[in-house]
């Protein structure tokens, strides 16, 4: 398996720039330590006397403080002259330590509550999503990819333990006090929009089909009833004359329901309007609503109908999610379109968004951050070492080569200056 490439890989153009100026520094710093080994083996040659040994002082401090750095910088990538001296080549040796470290270091001091705060504070995430919806370009292909992952987000649905969840919640969910309030709204909604008035005209015009294709049956019925009542006599002289009164009474009073500003009409208006208020406001009515939902859904009959249903309906979203024009497609474009205008106008909305998003961050950062640091720590041991010890000393290895120059330069200084004050002590200083 070829490991992954390492972040720490850039164009080859900018590898060429950090390489020549690593070498420039690096040539800078090798210059500084031979011309102070040239100076100490110099300072053999010139006549004894205080500024010879001055110098000579100086040179070897800044020789031994450049070997001594020189050192030090070279393990940290190799070992110093390929020898193997202990507790050199660190880098290439504790790369699967320095990844831990750096997962530990990323997840504890990176991944934290205050910075995820501090961050989603200055990221606001309903404007992106806002301008991002309002592009009509960018919602037709969201919706495709959100129709294409339904069915796999349905399979999720029907896994096991998902669906035993959902047949414990479901019960709850339609039988508690919100479910009455929802069932509430929805009636409201259907009466404002004048449906509740087509279904009593439906009902008035079925019971009128009814009971005109009834008539006969019913004039007999009726007839029958009044010889029942009143003997054979009165029945033969008045039954059939009360049967079509009672139907020629019953027809009127249904015509008189027919027009939309009849009194029956409003007095039914009235009626579902307190019982969806008694829905809100009742608790007894909303315990008697659940109570009956719940015992809907228990019975076997309804659970097999739910599950055909939602079988056929399931079949039916799959087969329409793979057409591009479909009616799902439309559907999630039109309500991914509708909460763009929602996160544009409603601030309420913006802002429970934000802190939705910042709580699930919160809740789901003690288990990410554990997998994080082992990612980290698993993606740096699977790199290259010798391309990734090469490529930290790019970056780091300029810098590293001012640190040789500075202990080149600081220990010739340091050396003169101990000399001097030492042989202004003691007169002659022996090196």
């Amino acid at each position: 398996m070829t490991p992954p490439p390492s972040p720490l890989l850039t164009t080859r153009s900018d590898e060429t720039v950090l390489r020549e100026r690593l070498s420039r520094q690096r040539a800078l710093a090798n210059g500084l330590l031979a011309g102070m080994a040239g100076l100490t083996l110099g300072s053999y040659a010139l006549p004894p006397g205080y500024w010879t040994d001055l110098l000579q002082a100086s040179a070897k401090a800044g020789l031994v403080g450049g070997l001594a750095d020189w050192f030090a910088v070279t393990a940290l990538f190799r070992h110093p002259l390929g020898l193997p001296i202990p507790h050199t080549a660190i880098i290439p040796q504790q790369k699967e330590r320095l990844g831990q470290g750096l997962g530990r270091f990323v997840a504890n001091h990176v991944l934290t509550e205050s910075e995820i705060r501090r961050v989603s504070g200055r990221i606001d995430a309903p404007a992106i999503l806002r301008r991002y919806l309002s592009d009509p370009a960018n919602v037709r292909p969201a919706a495709e990819t959100i129709a294409a992952a339904l069915p796999r987000i349905l399979t999720t649905l029907e896994d096991g333990r998902a669906k035993r969840l959902l047949l414990r919640l479901l019960p709850r969910m339609v039988s508690g006090p919100a479910a009455a309030r929802l069932t509430a709204r929805a009636l409201r909604l259907f009466v404002q929009g004048g449906r509740h008035q087509d279904v009593f005209g439906l009902a008035l015009s079925q019971i009128k089909a009814v009971l005109s294709a009834k008539e006969e049956s019913l004039k007999t019925a009726i007839a029958q009833r009044v010889r029942a009542e009143g003997g054979a006599l009165v029945g033969w002289m008045a039954g059939a004359a009360v049967a079509r009164r009672v139907l020629s009474a019953l027809n009127a009073e249904l015509d008189k329901m027919e027009p939309d500003d009849s009194e029956l009409r409003a007095a039914f208006e009235t009626w579902v309007q307190a019982e969806i208020d008694k829905l809100e406001q009742d608790p007894a009515r909303a315990e008697a609503i659940g109570a009956a939902l719940r015992g809907a859904l228990a019975h076997p009959a309804v659970a097999a109908w739910l599950g055909d249903a939602w079988t056929r309906l399931r079949a039916a979203l799959e087969a329409d999610a793979k057409r591009p024009e479909g009616r799902t497609v439309s559907l999630i474009a039109g309500l991914l379109t509708n909460l763009g205008e929602m996160l544009d106008h409603d601030a309420d909305a913006r802002e429970r968004l934000n802190r939705g998003i910042e709580n699930a961050l919160i809740t789901v950062l003690p288990a990410a951050q554990g997998r994080i640091a082992g990612f980290i720590a698993e993606v740096v041991a699977s790199w290259d070492t010798a391309t990734v010890v090469d490529k930290i000393e790019l970056r780091v290895g300029r810098d590293l080569q001012y640190v040789r120059i500075n202990g080149t330069v600081v220990g010739a200084l340091a050396g003169g200056v101990l000399f001097a004050l030492l042989h202004a002590v003691f007169g002659r200083v022996a090196f």
